[in-house]
C-alpha cells in the first residue's frame, strides 16, 4: 500500500503544483484554458496515437470486458439518477450528477498513471474503456439534455451528438492509430521521436492543468459533491468489480486495470458540458475538487487491492 501511495504521490503533487500556480494567480484561468487546449490536441494526441498505432484491434477490442465495463458504470449512472429523481430533480440536472458518477478523469490523468503502475499492458485495456465513455455516456448527456429541454430524440440532437464525437481529438487519435496499425504502416524514426517527444508533455501538462484548473472550482453544495464523489470513488469501482471479476469475468489483469480506472476522481469534462449548457455547473465544479482531493486516499487503496490478483 505505502509503495502505491508514493507511486502515485508524483502525479497528485504535479496537480498541486498546478493549484497551486492558479491559486496565486501566477497561472491565471485564461492560461490554464489555453494549456488545457494545447494538451488535449498536440501532446495527449500524439500520445494516444502512438500508442494505437503499436497495438492492433485485437489487442484492444475485449467484448467482455466492453459489456461488464458498461455494465457497471450504467449501473452507477441509473444508481445515481434514481437518487436524483426522488430528490425531484429536473432530467438535465440529473444527467449532470449521473455524469460525474460515471466519467472519471481516464484521458488526462487515468491513462499515463495506469501504464506506469500496470505496465504498457495497460494501453489497451484503457484505449477500451476511454472509446466507451466517450462514445457512449459522453453521448448520452448531450442527449438527456437536449431531451430535457423539449427538444426531443430529433435530428438536432443527433447531430450534435456526431458533431461532439468527429471533433473529439482522443477519438480521432485512436481511430487513426489503430488505422495506421492495421495497414502495418511503419513509424519513420523521425516521426517516432516527434510523437514520443510531443507525447512526454502530456503527463506533466495534463496533470498540471487539472491542478490549476481545480484552483477556480467552487466548493459549494459540499453535501451533494460528497455523495457524488462516493458515488464515483466507491460505489464505481465497486460495480465495476462486482461485473468483471463475478457477473461477467474477465482477464484478471484486464479487471484489475478497469477497476483502477472506475476508482478515478470525477473528469474535468463533465465540467465544461455542464457550464457550456448551463446545468448545474456548481455541483460538477465542486464534485471534481473533492473527488480529485479524496482520490489522494482512495485511488492507491483500490489499486493496491487490485494489485493482488493482477498479472500482466
Amino acid at each position: 500500500m505505502i509503495d502505491i501511495f508514493l507511486r502515485t504521490l508524483p502525479f497528485f503533487a504535479i496537480i498541486g503544483l498546478g493549484y497551486g500556480a492558479g491559486r496565486c494567480r501566477f497561472f491565471g484561468e485564461e492560461a490554464t484554458a489555453h494549456l488545457t487546449k494545447f494538451v488535449f490536441y498536440f501532446p495527449l494526441s500524439a500520445m494516444i496515437f502512438r500508442f494505437a498505432a503499436n497495438l492492433s484491434f485485437a489487442d484492444i477490442f475485449d467484448p467482455h470486458l466492453i459489456l461488464a465495463y458498461l455494465l457497471g458504470t450504467m449501473a452507477v449512472y441509473l444508481l445515481t439518477t434514481l437518487v436524483a429523481a426522488m430528490r425531484q430533480l429536473d432530467t438535465q440536472t440529473a444527467a449532470v450528477e449521473a455524469q460525474c458518477a460515471a466519467i472519471g478523469n481516464v484521458g488526462f490523468l487515468g491513462l499515463p498513471m495506469m501504464v506506469l503502475l500496470f505496465g504498457p499492458a495497460a494501453i489497451g485495456p484503457m484505449m477500451l474503456i476511454l472509446s466507451v465513455d466517450l462514445v457512449v455516456f459522453s453521448s448520452l448527456i448531450v442527449i438527456l439534455i437536449n431531451v430535457g429541454r423539449g427538444s426531443g430524440l430529433g435530428g438536432e440532437t443527433f447531430r450534435l451528438v456526431g458533431r461532439g464525437l468527429l471533433q473529439n481529438p482522443m477519438i480521432l487519435s485512436i481511430c487513426a492509430g489503430l488505422t495506421w496499425s492495421a495497414l502495418s504502416l511503419p513509424i519513420a524514426t523521425p516521426a517516432n521521436a516527434f510523437l514520443a517527444l510531443l507525447g512526454d508533455a502530456a503527463t506533466p501538462g495534463a496533470l498540471f492543468a487539472i491542478g490549476a484548473s481545480l484552483a477556480s472550482k467552487s466548493a459549494e453544495r459540499v453535501q451533494i459533491a460528497s455523495w457524488l464523489s462516493f458515488a464515483k470513488l466507491v460505489l464505481h469501482p465497486a460495480l465495476v468489480a462486482i461485473c468483471v471479476l463475478i457477473l461477467f469475468p474477465v482477464d484478471p489483469y484486464a479487471a484489475g486495470v478497469a477497476i483502477a480506472a472506475a476508482a478515478l476522481p470525477v473528469a474535468g469534462n463533465v465540467y465544461m458540458l455542464a457550464q457550456h449548457y448551463g446545468v448545474a455547473p456548481h455541483r460538477a465544479s465542486a464534485a471534481i475538487l473533492l473527488s480529485t482531493t479524496l482520490s489522494i486516499l482512495t485511488l492507491p487503496l483500490v489499486i493496491a487491492w487490485v494489485t493482488t490478483f493482477t498479472q500482466p
